[in-house]
This record gives C-alpha cells, structure tokens and sequence, in this order.
C-alpha cells in the first residue's frame, strides 16, 4: 500500500455482507489529503468472507489499477486471516501490522458517515496533544424497530442492544469517569498503541459470544498511562439494527454477559473475587418487582435489572480460562 495518514481496521468474523456494507460506506466517504487505507482482519471466518475480499482486492487490481465502473474509488485495501478465534486476536494482529500515524477501529456492522475520515484526520491535525479520538455512534434505525426502543420514561429498556455513543454536538476532553466509548468508534495514533500494548484476550466477544469489555479495559490502560481522549461529534458512525437483537431473551443474555464483563475488569470491586451480599439483595428486590408487575413495560425493566443484577453477581467471580 502506498503512504497514507491513516488505516482503518475493520475486524470481522462471518458476516460478509456486513462487511461489505461497511467497507461500501468506507469507500464512499470524503477522504482527507494525506489518504487513506484499509486492513481487514478476518477472524476464523468460516462463511463467504475470505473469496468476498480475494475478490474485491483481485477487482482492484484489474488492469494495473484500471477498475470496472463503480470501484474506481475504492480505498486500497489489504486484508489477512487470524485463525485464532476471538475479536482480541484479530484487534492484536492488526496492531501489529498498522504503520500509518493514524489508526482507526470500525466495527464490521457499522457504516461511517460521508464526512468520518476527514473529520478524524481533521481532529488528529488539531489536537496534537490527544493519543486517542472517538464521534459520535448512532443506531441506524430504519422504522422497522419495535416502539419501545424509543421509550424515555421511567421504564425505558438501557442499556439498548444497539451501542450508542453520542455526548452532544460540543467536541470536549474525556475521561472514565465522563465516558468511554466503544471499540468500534476510535482513532489511536499508532505509536501510542504501542505504548497502550495489546489487548486482553482475556476479554472481548469470542465468535458472537456476547463477551466485551476488552475495548473498556484498553482505553483504562491507556488513560492511566497519560494518554488523552478527545471527543470529536462531527465524525459519526451508525451501528446497524440486528432485528434477532430486539427480543427480550436476547437482551436479557446481553445485559447479564455486559454486566459480567464490566464488573469483572482489573480494578473494579468485582475483579476482587466473592459476590456482595448486596448484590443478592438487589437480585431480590428487583424480582419482586417482576412478580407484582401489572404492566409489561414495567416487567420488562425489571426483567432486565434482574439480568444485570446477575451480570453484578457472576462479575464478582474468578474469570473463566480461554
């Protein structure tokens, strides 16, 4: 690949047509002078993935560079295999592979917005004091999603199986204790990488396990290095609307395997091993509330707390081996 200021790493496991949406918006968003590439890592894929990419990256290359209509603007594009399976893996190996100044992170059932790549370069040039970037993360919702997501009372169902990241239009400084974005919506300049170091195989989704956290625990290693992480709204991505994702015995896995992760990172009370009496107590307290629930939004929001409540519990145990 030729010099560029940036590559955008899209890791992805079984889910081709995803990809190829993903790298479709990539290709046709505005592009910063200083250029653009992009690193596929395909994790211990098993579906049509790897003949998708073989034949992008062959089309590409037709004619020295002649491309059929449609692809002419297509970002150079490389992409390897990473048999061993978990997300973790796949995020190591391209860390290791990236020499641009600029790394970003797209997950593969995003889509960036026209003005994502320019708008992160623009920020990088900008605030030359800032080792991490994150925008804005919008669920790119298309009708079809049950009311309730859109809920804001008492009862709305949070965290939504959809990840959003959104803190307003005012571009600001960010710390833990404000928030921290996820995985898919980051930019990394790449020699601090490799002072942040690799990421917890430990953690993060195996196949499509639920598992996570392993983006959470690397932006704590890097805050607490020094590095800064600044929020830029301008640059935005939408996730994708799984519709298998709206049910409640999906939400209901999700929140607890969230949960779990989240309370279980080094540092927290949970990585100290034993489950609180307290947690029981909030267990208890929120079945109740299921079992005397008259109404089945009000259900539903205690079914979920339940869930995490659970999550709180498992979280406060040894990890499992992988």
């Amino acid at each position: 690949m030729s010099a560029a200021l940036l590559t955008v790493v899209v890791c992805t496991h079984d889910r081709a047509e995803l990809l190829r949406r993903c790298l479709d918006c990539l290709d046709a968003a505005r592009r910063p002078a200083e250029g653009v590439q992009v690193l596929v890592v395909a994790n211990h894929c098993t579906d049509g993935t790897h003949a998708m990419l073989e034949a992008r990256v062959a089309l590409d290359g037709q004619a020295g560079g002649a491309q059929a209509a449609g692809a002419a603007a297509r970002l150079p594009l490389r992409w390897l295999a990473e048999p061993a399976k978990g997300k973790s893996h796949a995020l190591n190996r391209a860390l290791a592979e990236v020499r641009t100044p600029l790394l970003a992170f797209v997950d593969d059932d995003q889509r960036v917005d026209a003005g994502f790549l320019v708008a992160m370069c623009a920020a990088a040039r900008s605030q030359p004091g800032a080792a991490l970037f994150c925008g804005r993360l919008l669920p790119d919702w298309d009708g079809t999603e049950p009311p309730w997501v859109h809920e804001t009372g008492p009862y709305r169902i949070y965290p939504l199986p959809v990840p959003t990241f959104d803190l307003g239009l005012a571009p600001r400084w960010l710390t833990a204790d404000v928030a921290l974005p996820s995985g898919g919506n980051a930019v990394v300049r790449t020699d601090w990488a490799a002072r942040i170091g690799p990421f917890s195989t430990r953690l993060g989704p195996v196949g499509h396990d639920l598992g996570g956290s392993e983006d959470s625990e690397w932006f704590l290693r890097a805050l607490q290095l020094g590095a800064r992480l600044y929020y830029e709204p301008s640059a935005v991505q939408y996730h994708h609307i799984d519709g298998q994702r709206l049910r409640l015995r999906f939400l209901l896995r999700l929140t607890y395997k969230r949960t779990a992760s989240t309370v279980g990172l080094p540092g927290n009370a949970g990585s100290q091993g034993g489950s609180p009496a307290w947690a029981w107590r909030k267990l208890a307290g929120y079945a109740l509330k299921v079992l005397t629930a008259w109404r089945g939004d009000r259900r539903r929001f205690y079914l979920m707390r339940c869930a995490a409540a659970l999550g709180e519990i498992a979280g406060h145990r040894p990890p499992p081996r992988r």
